[in-house]
């Protein structure tokens, strides 16, 4: 008899609660660890399109939350500024400028990405143009703005999505206005690549000045 995708899914959520609680020894209880492995496949689930590898992507967004959640608390290090890139459905703006952020920076900057009403998938458009320029966003996926991630970041770069962001103290906080590359054509999404990266080069400058 075949097991039940869930189940299975479970299962997989499970073993990875204890692999990351491991990770995260003293820093996180293992009850904690799990909450978070968890939730992220719960808010994952909601928009996912593809649940083949639900679990493993959750897997992956919780280990991120709580990687940032250590670095707001000043558990884990940051020796590097933390970017966080948000809009409103997480599968153009903020997709393009993390990864456009990343790939100039390497190393040097820790980069995120949210969206404040995440969709299922990242636009095929966007995923086209950055193959377009080497840059890989295949495995990329849509996440939640989680608070987690906002307590993480040096800066906050709002594309789009209003007052959704929390706001904290000692942060910096930037709004730029970009058009939505959903409703755009090849042509148009070039377009909103390359405006993207003049900003992103400007605001590398800047933190690097």
């Amino acid at each position: 008899m075949t097991e039940p995708a869930e189940t299975r899914d479970t299962h997989v959520l499970q073993r990875s609660a204890e692999h990351l609680a491991e990770r995260y020894t003293g820093m996180f209880s293992p009850e904690t660890v799990e909450r978070y492995v968890f939730e992220s496949y719960t808010t994952l689930s909601r928009t996912a399109k593809v649940r083949t590898y639900l679990a493993s992507t959750a897997t992956h967004f919780a280990d991120s939350r709580l990687r940032a959640l250590a670095q707001a608390e000043g558990k884990i290090d940051s020796p590097v500024p933390q970017v966080l890139f948000v809009c409103v459905h997480n599968i153009g703006r903020s997709q393009i400028a993390a990864a456009l952020l990343a790939h100039h920076a390497g190393d040097q900057v820790e980069v995120r990405s949210a969206g404040s009403l995440p969709q299922s998938e990242v636009h095929p458009l966007v995923v086209e143009v950055l193959a377009e320029r080497g840059i890989d966003l295949s495995g990329a996926y849509p996440k939640p703005l989680t608070d987690d991630v906002v307590r993480a970041a040096d800066y906050v770069i709002t594309m789009g999505c209003g007052d959704a962001c929390p706001v904290y103290p000692g942060k910096r906080y930037l709004d730029w206005e970009i058009p939505d590359p959903a409703v755009e054509t090849l042509d148009g999404v070039r377009a909103i690549v390359e405006n993207i990266d003049t900003h992103v080069k400007e605001l590398w400058a800047q933190i690097t000045a």
